[in-house]
């Protein structure tokens, strides 16, 4: 088993350099599990963040290799449970096929103000 900490250079760079955004294990047979930081978006609705986000997490699956269809478990923190529908509208049109396992949240804030949804995800990659 191999471990790697990163930031793809294809993928748009985190807000800070003290952390990864992504970490992948990678197994003897190939496969590998890809653990992602929880990403934030800028954007004025929360449809607008959301979309951003997963437009992120597409960006870092795809340097690694993987989609969204990948996607094993998804964590969603919400500034406001109450615009939970909206919040899945977006996520839907990202997240097309079988749902993955999934957790959402409602907190007071997030680390940066404006912020209203951050989204980590695990996704499993397959031997290529």
């Amino acid at each position: 088993m191999q471990i790697t900490l990163g930031n793809p250079a294809s993928a748009p760079q985190p807000l800070s350099p003290y952390y990864s955004q992504v970490a992948r294990i990678e197994h003897a047979d190939g496969s590998a599990l890809l653990f992602l930081s929880g990403q934030i978006a800028e954007g004025a609705t929360l449809a607008e963040q959301t979309r951003g986000v997963f437009e992120t997490i597409d960006a870092l699956l795809k340097a690694h290799g993987a989609s969204l269809a990948d996607v094993v478990n998804i964590r969603t923190y919400l500034t406001d449970i109450g615009k939970l529908d909206e919040y899945g509208t977006v996520r839907r049109q990202f997240l097309t096929g079988t749902p993955p396992t999934s957790m959402t949240f409602e907190v007071p804030r997030l680390f940066r103000p404006e912020a209203q949804v951050e989204v980590e995800v695990v996704a499993a990659v397959r031997p290529s």
